[in-house]
């Protein structure tokens, strides 16, 4: 749909779809079960879940007033709403972040393809867990199997992307969600119901506050803005896609329960299964790769049909949570070339797939013929891990705080939030509060700790 000569969302589960899947993908099914096991389970998600509520959802509110109001692209946004400052750069520092988590992101995107075809080809049967290890560490070091997935997953987002707004991300979004939560939905039947599983329910659903200490707040914190995309340019972008009638506060709440949700249950897959094989859930980022493959064969031993059924499904479940999010990182990159720049939207999004084919095949080969050139101590890929998520992220999450909670002027945030007085927002004092005294300082701290500074 084409208002005023830009495009938008077509209908408002387009709109709740589309910004959900942007903030769904591998920080759910990989980084929260993992995140989730080292903090002890039950008790990190109570707190996990009063920090999406209290303070995700009014940042992200924060996004969607930014986005909407200036109906451009993420850097352009606060050229268009402060025009003359230095609040440009936060823009700016938004594109880069999408376009670096893009880069190596599509790695480990690509690496999910690598495992859908393992697990069509039954190649995970008969394996040991060391057989697991070294089948892991030799694939993601290798010079040409991950490049050839990475670029794969790339041009599927890209093709999304070319097709615009409405008949692109909407319609994908449309597609793949709905598939996306089928998918979960079978696979936790599945795992739930095996021996043992009982072990694995308790640890998700009755708290152990005596492992609570001031990194489970910290890790809670850092997981839900890690988890909803905030700071990135991804829901911003989206935003400047809304409708004038969209309701900013609802939609946010929608994004958040559906994102929340997926997490979730995504660890009633994994932690069932795994205490089924008497598995700790404390694996690390290695869970999804080489530690499920052994719990998915030891699990189901005894109908090795399942095993087979069940690793593909997880391993496309996976696939897909990685593509939505590839598209909206894409978006953020795309739209910022395509308004900015007065490039085409074809061309804008074959810069952005190229240039980040070529950073991408440099983040995957660092981890294995380039692992010894390192900067700061790190490979490429871990360097771009750690300058987006500890140090972009936080600190574009608090700045866009500030921006909407001190900077921007009060009737603007209150006409989007209410849309312009038509919708009763009971709420709408509260965020701002959150907005202006609560998230800066609560980001603040995540990014100090994240620094290891405290």
């Amino acid at each position: 749909m084409i208002k005023g000569g830009r495009a938008n969302f077509g209908s408002r589960m387009g709109v709740i779809l589309a910004s959900a899947g942007s903030a769904v993908g591998l920080g759910n099914i990989w980084r929260f079960p993992y995140e989730t096991g080292n903090y002890g389970g039950a008790a990190f998600i109570l707190i996990y879940l009063g920090c999406i509520f209290l303070l995700g959802l009014p940042i992200m509110v924060a996004e969607f007033v930014i986005g909407r109001r200036s109906q451009t692209n993420t850097a352009g946004a606060y050229q268009r709403l402060a025009p003359g400052t230095h609040w440009r750069w936060l823009g700016r520092m938004g594109v880069l972040a999408g376009f670096l988590i893009l880069s190596f992101y599509s790695v480990v995107a690509g690496w999910t393809l690598e495992y859908v075809m393992e697990a069509l080809g039954n190649g995970f049967a008969g394996k040991t867990p060391d057989e697991f290890i070294q089948s892991f560490q030799s694939f993601s070091s290798n010079p040409w199997k991950p490049t050839i997935w990475l670029v794969a997953f790339l041009l599927f987002a890209h093709f999304i992307i070319v097709k615009g707004v409405e008949k692109g991300i909407e319609k994908s979004s449309k597609i793949l969600m709905p598939l996306l939560f089928v998918l979960i939905l079978v696979l936790v039947g599945c795992s739930v119901s095996l021996p043992g599983a009982k072990s694995g329910i308790e640890f998700l659903l009755k708290p152990d506050w005596s492992k609570v200490d001031s990194n489970v707040f910290l890790g809670a914190m850092g997981q839900a803005f890690f988890s909803l995309s905030l700071g990135m340019g991804c829901l911003c972008t989206y935003a400047s896609y809304f409708n004038k009638n969209t309701n900013l506060t609802r939609t946010a709440f929608s994004v958040g329960i559906i994102d929340t949700l997926i997490a979730i249950l995504a660890g009633f897959i994994i932690f069932p299964a795994a205490f089924s094989v008497g598995i700790q859930p404390d694996a690390g980022p290695s869970l999804i790769f080489i530690t499920l493959p052994n719990v998915f064969q030891q699990a189901f031993s005894g109908a090795p049909w399942l095993a087979y059924i069940f690793s593909v499904m997880f391993y496309v479940l996976l696939a897909l949570a990685a593509l939505t999010s590839t598209i909206s990182l894409h978006e953020v990159a795309t739209a910022y070339l395509h308004e900015e720049f007065k490039l085409s939207r074809k061309r804008a999004a074959w810069l952005v797939t190229g240039s980040c084919m070529f950073l991408g095949v440099l983040c995957s080969l660092s981890l294995g013929i380039g692992k010894g050139l390192t900067l700061f101590g790190l490979n490429l890929f871990d360097l771009f891990d750690y300058v987006t998520a500890k140090i972009m992220l936080p600190l574009g999450g608090m700045f866009i705080s500030i921006f909407v909670g001190w900077y921007l002027d009060k009737k603007i945030v209150w006409e989007e939030i209410t849309n312009n007085g038509t919708l009763k927002v009971g709420v709408y004092r509260a965020i701002v509060f959150i907005l202006k005294y609560i998230a800066p300082v609560a980001i603040g701290v995540i990014f100090i700790n994240e620094l290891n500074l405290i």
